[in-house]
Formats: C-alpha cells, sequence, structure tokens
C-alpha cells in the first residue's frame, strides 16, 4: 500500500482528499502547513506527495524546492494540488513537481477521481524509474 502524504490548509479540502485517498486504498498522512509537510516529509519518506502552494509557515513552491534539494526526499514525486492558474504549470514542473492539478470543486467531486486516477498514474511511472 502506497503513503500518500497532502500538505493542504484547507481543512475540508484535506479531509475530503484524505477519505477518497483512503477509500481508494492508499495510506495517509496529512499535514495541515508547508513546515508540518516538510517534517512529516523526512520523518515518514512517503512514496507521494500532494502539495498545496498557498500555505502558511512555509510557501508550496518553498517546501517543493526544499523537498528537491533534500537527498531523503528528492526521489519523493510531487503532485501540486492549488487554486493558483494552469499558466504555472510549467514552472512549477520546472521546478520539479510530477504533475499539476487545479484545485476546484470539480476536483474533489465524485470521490476525487481525478487525483486518484493521477496518483495512479505518477507512481507507476516512479516505479518503471525504479526498475
Amino acid at each position: 500500500m502506497a503513503t500518500i502524504l497532502i500538505v493542504e490548509d484547507s481543512r475540508m479540502v484535506r479531509t475530503v482528499t484524505e477519505r477518497d485517498l483512503t477509500r481508494a486504498g492508499y495510506h495517509v498522512i496529512t499535514a495541515p502547513d508547508g513546515e508540518h509537510g516538510l517534517r512529516s516529509a523526512r520523518e515518514r519518506v512517503p512514496d507521494l506527495i500532494v502539495l498545496d502552494m498557498l500555505l502558511p509557515k512555509v510557501t508550496g513552491l518553498d517546501a517543493l524546492r526544499t523537498l528537491k534539494a533534500d537527498n531523503l526526499t528528492k526521489h519523493i514525486p510531487v503532485i501540486v494540488l492549488t487554486s493558483l492558474s494552469r499558466g504555472n504549470a510549467d514552472k512549477l514542473m520546472g521546478e520539479g513537481a510530477a504533475a499539476f492539478i487545479e484545485k476546484s470543486s470539480q476536483t474533489l467531486q465524485d470521490g476525487s477521481t481525478g487525483l486518484i486516477e493521477l496518483i495512479g498514474s505518477v507512481l507507476a511511472k516512479a516505479k518503471q524509474y525504479e526498475n
């Protein structure tokens, strides 16, 4: 069972996403801000991180940069889940994000199906690189 770390400051989004990913068979860890997210990533070394960009304490972009600069966490794929426009996707991918998904009410509908499919795809791609 893959472990997913969700770093999201919105309690509602965090709770809904955690519930949906747990139902999909993932072990889920959550963090309410970038500082806790970085600590959890280093302590637990999850298989994948879902990272919001607009976070308190440490911004999502700073967290992404820190994760990718750290030998312990740089291999962890990061999916950016944000309300920032799609135009930021290329910049975030250049910073090391594995994928980008725009946060909207649509994203969390139908059991977070789009996010779950993206997680499966990113994890499968990461597994290919391991072999």
